[in-house]
């Protein structure tokens, strides 16, 4: 008699990002129509349409090849580090090796196996249905900020602090408590505020508004540092992202320009440094220098001052 074994995942992600497309409509040399995701050669007029963002999926869980007792891995699209959190949804018959619910921290790429599913071969038969979440950043609990991060502003420009820390319109949910809203013109550029890996890049939102419809949004930045921290540069200009996932960049380097897009009563660039604490995002409390290398609290009404990229950036 032969055991029945069925395996389904269910997917929950924690957290998840927009991805867009353009749709482009052209004419080809016969007279032929064409409407395609793909761009045309250079020299061929287009008529080009933004279309919506959907979510895209960065982190699968994959089983092995082993029917007897399988074995599961994680696939990290990231160019850094994930924690990933495993648990049953439902089960009849099985075990697990370790045991579930586990939390694992998933390097960039393939993982090696993470658990076993162990079945009871007297029973004949077992079924089992997993769920998984992830949170992007290895697990930081007790982190607290030691940098002083340089102003993302251009040279020579003078920029205020519209909303600080705690401020009572959009900053009272975990990831952006310890955020600062900056006002600037549409077109400003940004500098990365400290070197890191760039993490993910948003680049094809295009509205902009005070509903909730527009919440997560906006085009952003997210750039990993060495201590396992990450800042986020968001509501950045459509298309005007000057780096790419898995790029190196130093302090001071170009990375984009200021927009007004997602959920915004107007132009300016959103700033945090986050931590991935109980998987879950949170935002930090941090400190901006000044020229001297003097720390200055990022306050309501402060200005801020751009100061000179670094050279070689």
């Amino acid at each position: 008699m032969f055991a029945r074994r069925v395996l389904a995942i269910s997917l929950l992600l924690v957290s998840s990002a927009g991805v867009a497309k353009k749709l482009y409509k052209y004419q080809d040399a016969q007279g032929d129509w064409h409407y395609t995701d793909q761009p045309p050669s250079a020299e061929q007029p287009a008529e080009v349409r933004q279309l919506k963002a959907t979510s895209s999926r960065r982190v699968w869980l994959e089983k092995n090849a082993d029917p007897a007792r399988p074995g599961f891995f994680a696939r990290n699209a990231y160019p850094g580090p994930i924690e990933l959190a495993v648990d049953w949804r439902e089960r009849e018959n099985v075990s697990a090796y370790p045991d579930l619910p586990q939390r694992f921290v998933v390097e960039s790429g393939q993982s090696a196996n993470l658990f076993a599913i162990v079945p009871n071969q007297r029973a004949g038969s077992y079924r089992v249905n997993l769920q998984y979440s992830y949170v992007i950043g290895r697990p930081l609990p007790d982190y607290v900020s030691q940098t002083l991060y340089k102003p993302p502003l251009p040279a020579g420009g003078q920029f205020q602090i519209t909303q600080a820390f705690h401020g009572a319109y959009s900053h009272n949910d975990q990831q952006n408590r310890y955020a600062v809203d900056i006002m600037m013109p549409v077109g400003t550029p940004i500098y990365a505020a400290r070197g890191g890996i760039v993490l993910e890049v948003e680049n094809d939102f295009t509205g902009n508004g005070t509903e909730q419809a527009y919440a997560g949004k906006a085009n952003s930045i997210r750039i990993l540092h060495e201590d396992g921290s990450m800042a986020v540069y968001a509501h950045l200009a459509l298309e005007t992202a000057q780096v790419r996932p898995g790029l190196t960049v130093d302090a001071g380097r170009l990375i984009g320009y200021s927009g007004n897009t997602g959920l915004t009563t107007g132009p300016h660039l959103h700033f945090a440094v986050q931590i991935n604490r109980g998987m879950e995002l949170v935002s930090i409390p941090f400190q901006f220098a000044d020229a001297e290398g003097r720390a200055v609290e990022p306050q309501l009404g402060v200005w801020l001052s751009g100061a000179a990229p670094f050279a070689g950036n």
